[in-house]
């Protein structure tokens, strides 16, 4: 059986199979970034964590979509950011840094795990490298929008989560390259 493919912008060529999977990552990213837990400003969200297992599954460009699709799906009103949220409010409000510091994270850690998906610390430090790019976004953005000092932006955006975002990169760790094998056997990747 042949997947139908259809063209983008850029010439590449995706199968209905692997739109379905791009699809499937949104989804769970959907359900997944809504659940969080209020501490303060910003709330701890299993966004990035969806993130890191989309780009897993689907590899940079795709799991890049996928995440782009849900900010999409965000923007114009759906309940899937934080604590099931939506609108321009929230992707421009003081924690919009961090959704949109999401991008070059997926971009970053995606490339290193594209490349290097078995080595397992070559992964943690090309998430780790992506997360304090979006971090930097989110504090920064905060700040301004806030009206904080930086330093007090990182205390409320990013010194409460490091503990947790630890825990969520080893997970995709252990999980991620067992999903994307099971895609390569699938033909899917």
């Amino acid at each position: 059986m042949s997947d139908t493919t259809v063209k983008s912008n850029v010439h590449a060529k995706l199968t209905v199979s692997q739109l379905a999977v791009i699809g499937v990552m949104t989804a769970v990213t959907c359900i997944l970034a809504p659940m969080s837990l209020p501490i303060g400003p910003v709330p701890i969200s299993l966004t990035n964590l969806a993130i890191y297992f989309a780009l897993y599954v689907l590899g940079t460009t795709k799991g890049t979509i996928s995440y782009l699709v849900y900010l999409l799906l965000g923007l114009v009103g759906l309940p899937v950011f934080s604590g099931f949220t939506s609108g321009p409010g929230k992707l421009f409000g003081p924690t919009g840094g961090y959704l949109i510091g999401f991008i070059p994270m997926a971009i970053i850690a995606g490339l290193v795990i594209d490349k290097w998906f078995t080595k397992k610390l070559a992964c943690l430090l090309g998430m780790i490298a992506g997360t304090v790019v979006c971090y930097a976004f989110g504090t920064a953005w905060l700040a301004y929008q806030a009206g904080m000092d930086f330093q007090a932006a990182l205390m409320a955006g990013v010194i409460p989560f490091l503990p947790g975002d630890l825990i969520k990169i080893v997970l995709a760790m252990l999980i991620g390259p067992q999903l994307r094998r099971q895609l390569i056997k699938a033909n899917l990747f």
